[in-house]
């Protein structure tokens, strides 16, 4: 039987879920606080570029959406890592041929919109914030930005896809037993960009996510359609090298000499530019349950993580994925679907924060070292040797179909063996022998 839909909140997840429900036949109306991006512009600034891998790709695909979207992703065979002395090495992400896709927020977002909105069942309505929700009646409420007007929309279904400071999660905070754990980051971000070459070029390799890891910060870039590179500056907000000391363009300009003078090189107007951006911080939710009634959480609504793995947007689009294939399990029993729904992805949530947080460490500090080059070497080797045994922990995350919970058990289990490995002797000289596949091949026959 048709439901009347309402989602809070348009942006990716929001977008992708009323394709979805469109496509199951029931009405739905988008309601979102910001301006049509089709007529506005996407507003830049935060986080313009995403890594689109396997999990969402799947869920695009399975709506024929992939092949609307596929001219605008660039895929990124691997991470470039660049030294002080403006050295770089290469680090395939996964088996020949396998990548992530850089692509921009916007595009993206307005290309769902876009084919959500050639559906007759769906209506969108921007500039509208949510400032009530009453979970007995099923009803939202909504103010104009502009007009002030309010609104009020009954259905049978809500759901909050409204971001990481959801309005819908704020409402459900009132009811009984509903925990939520909030947590600022002591790093922010701070978008920046590189221009095309004279000729429209890419002015470094085209195919890779460029990282400039240096301990406790580190610069990011990833490619854009025209040529261009959207770069991020991730620091501390706070203490030495921080945000807080670069507040002029001499300190600007004195920071990326010292730590990223190639990358200073590539950004003639540095200077001029760095302000023009905010430092936007980062934060985290844990909250549960992700239902109350007939309203349910998803995307970073219920799990915002930072962007370390390159997993919030592909995590939010296996929600909706996953939701879809609960509604075809339970012959769209609607209490029966979203109680799994919380429970069943509640697990995978919690994993890919966790992961998201440690891969931050991994980025910044411990990507530019080299034994840590040489322990992914060792790991690569081992699931070269052992296709049907043993993936590496990030091709278990980027490139399958397991769950993220179940990622992060296999990889801690196999950190044993790769701890164990990196302690004998003279490993640096050995790894390419016998000894390391030997060692693999009886752990994994006991494990």
């Amino acid at each position: 039987m048709a439901k009347q839909i309402t989602i809070v909140g348009a942006g990716l997840v929001g977008s992708m879920l009323a394709c979805y429900m469109s496509r199951r036949g029931h009405t739905v109306k988008v309601y979102e606080r910001r301006p049509d991006m089709r007529k506005a512009g996407y507003i830049g600034g935060r986080s313009i570029n995403l890594a689109l891998s396997h999990r969402g790709i799947k869920a695009l695909s399975k709506i024929g959406l992939y092949e609307k979207v596929e001219h605008i992703a660039i895929p990124m065979y691997g991470r470039m890592i660049h030294d002080v002395q403006g050295n770089t090495q290469l680090t395939p992400y996964g088996k020949e041929g396998q990548a992530i896709y850089s692509i921009s927020r916007g595009d993206l977002n307005r290309i769902m919109v876009e084919e959500a909105d050639k559906f007759p069942n769906v209506d969108f309505y921007f500039n509208e914030r949510c400032t009530h929700i009453d979970f007995d009646t099923n009803t939202a409420q909504f103010e104009n930005n502009e007009s002030k007007n309010i609104a009020t929309q009954k259905s049978d279904i809500i759901f909050g896809s409204d971001g990481a400071y959801s309005q819908v999660r704020y409402q459900m905070q009132t009811t009984p037993n509903f925990n939520i754990h909030q947590h600022h980051e002591p790093y922010g971000y701070k978008e920046l960009h590189i221009s095309p070459g004279p000729n429209g070029e890419h002015l470094m390799e085209k195919n890779a996510l460029h990282i400039w890891p240096r301990g406790s910060f580190m610069l990011i870039a990833l490619p854009n359609t025209d040529g261009s590179f959207t770069l991020t500056l991730f620091n501390n907000l706070e203490g030495e090298n921080s945000f807080a000391e670069l507040t002029d363009e001499k300190s600007v300009t004195a920071f990326f000499q010292k730590f990223f003078p190639d990358a200073l090189a590539l950004m003639p107007d540095l200077a001029q530019t760095f302000f023009k951006n905010p430092t936007s911080s980062l934060v985290t939710i844990r909250c549960y349950p992700w239902k109350y009634k007939n309203t349910c959480l998803i995307g970073d609504a219920a799990h915002a993580i930072v962007p370390f793995y390159g997993q919030g947007m592909n995590c939010g689009f296996e929600d909706v994925n996953e939701l879809d294939d609960l509604l075809n399990q339970h012959h769209e029993d609607w209490e029966k679907t979203l109680y799994q729904f919380q429970t069943q992805r509640k697990p995978n949530a919690d994993a890919i924060l966790d992961l998201a947080l440690h891969n931050y460490i991994e980025m910044r500090d411990l990507s530019g070292r080299k034994d840590f080059q040489l322990r992914t070497q060792i790991e690569r080797r081992i699931a070269e040797a052992f296709p049907e045994k043993f993936m590496t922990h990030y091709s278990m995350v980027t490139f399958s179909d397991l769950s993220y919970h179940e990622a992060k058990m296999r990889g801690e289990k196999q950190n044993e063996l790769l701890e164990a490995i990196m302690r004998l002797d003279n490993i640096e000289q050995q790894w390419q022998g016998d000894t390391v596949l030997k060692m693999a091949a009886e752990w994994l026959e006991k494990n």
